[in-house]
Parts: structure tokens; C-alpha cells; sequence
């Protein structure tokens, strides 16, 4: 696994590597309060979204992420921000979330392209043999949309985080496996068609 920036780029969206540059872009369409409602931490304030962006780079410089910001191809406006976390190269794992998107850009492709575009690179070219997510139990927008695209619950884990509001956060997790890749990318071309 050569964990290193790039580019994932689709008919719909491009993930660039996440930089300091993004972060007046991201505050443009991240400051929404909706968005922040099941993640542990806030973005109220531009100076929110940069320590968000601050720490994601220092998770990268550490190894153990790449971030990147979501990008319309159509008018190349950032939308949003994903990034692989909680890398493991000696276990072949990685999570793919941090996951949000401006409301405007919910339930179009844009998500569904961006987990195509993730989950291909993690089993196809660093050939891993598991991709995990996770959400907030409460979060059953999210949880449904993780299950959709053929990812298996495996269960929760109770009081797993401590939220900026001090409330306990039950997390559910979820994966994928090598073996079911093939299946769950048939769905994700299929849904993209």
C-alpha cells in the first residue's frame, strides 16, 4: 500500500488531495449546521473548518490518512470533504469516511461516485482486505446509505465517543471485504448508470 495524495476522478466528481488553499472553500459550503449534527466535532466558524482541515493534513503527515475535498466535475465548485483514515498498511485496511457534502449536492451522484472512486482505489490498487465505515447509531440517513451500498453491519459500539455537545455517541460499524468487492462494485456501476 504506497500511501501517498492523489487524485480520484469520475464523470461526476473529482476527490482532490485536501490543502490549507481549501479551507475558505470548504467554510463556503461546510459552515451548515445540518452537516455537523452526528460528527463528533463542530465546524461553526471558518477558523473551525481550518482547524479541521489542520488536523486532517497532521493525520496524513502521520500516515494514517488522506483527506480530500469533493469537487463537482460539472462546475468545479467544492462541495464537500471525504478522506481514507485509520490507515493500516500491515493489516491491509483503511476506513473511508469524515464524510459530508453540501445539502444541495445530497442524494445526487455525487456521493455514490465519490464511494465508487474510494472503495476501487483501496481494492484495486492497494489491494486491501478490508474497507470499514462507521456512523452515529442515531444517524439513520447515513446508516441506510452505507447499507445501500452493499457494505455489512457488524455492530455497535456503545458510549465509543465523546461529542463536542459531551454526549456519548453509540458508533455502528460497518465493512467491506475483498471478497465482496466485486458484488458491491457491480452495485455502485449499476446505481451510477
Amino acid at each position: 500500500m504506497l500511501v501517498e495524495p492523489m487524485i480520484l476522478e469520475g464523470k461526476f466528481v473529482k476527490l482532490e488531495p485536501m490543502q490549507l488553499e481549501h479551507v475558505d472553500a470548504l467554510a463556503e459550503v461546510g459552515l451548515e449546521e445540518s452537516l455537523w449534527k452526528w460528527i463528533p466535532t463542530q465546524c461553526k466558524t471558518r477558523e473551525d473548518m481550518e482547524n479541521y482541515v489542520r488536523l486532517a493534513l497532521s493525520d496524513q503527515e502521520r500516515g494514517i490518512a488522506l483527506p480530500f475535498v469533493t469537487i463537482e466535475q460539472a462546475s468545479g465548485t467544492v462541495i464537500g470533504s471525504t478522506r481514507f483514515g485509520n490507515i493500516d498498511v500491515a493489516n491491509k485496511r483503511a476506513e473511508i469516511g469524515w464524510t459530508w457534502i453540501n445539502p444541495k449536492w445530497q442524494r445526487t451522484v455525487v456521493n455514490t461516485e465519490a464511494k465508487f472512486l474510494m472503495l476501487s482505489h483501496a481494492f484495486e490498487t492497494w489491494k486491501c482486505i478490508r474497507v470499514e465505515l462507521k456512523t452515529d447509531a442515531l444517524n439513520e440517513k447515513s446508516r441506510n446509505a452505507i447499507l445501500r451500498i452493499g457494505a455489512k453491519e457488524e455492530g455497535i459500539f456503545r458510549k465509543h465517543m465523546i461529542t463536542s455537545t459531551g454526549r456519548y455517541r453509540d458508533t455502528v460499524y460497518f465493512s467491506v471485504l475483498d471478497s465482496e468487492w466485486p458484488t458491491v462494485k457491480q452495485r455502485l456501476l449499476e446505481r451510477l448508470r
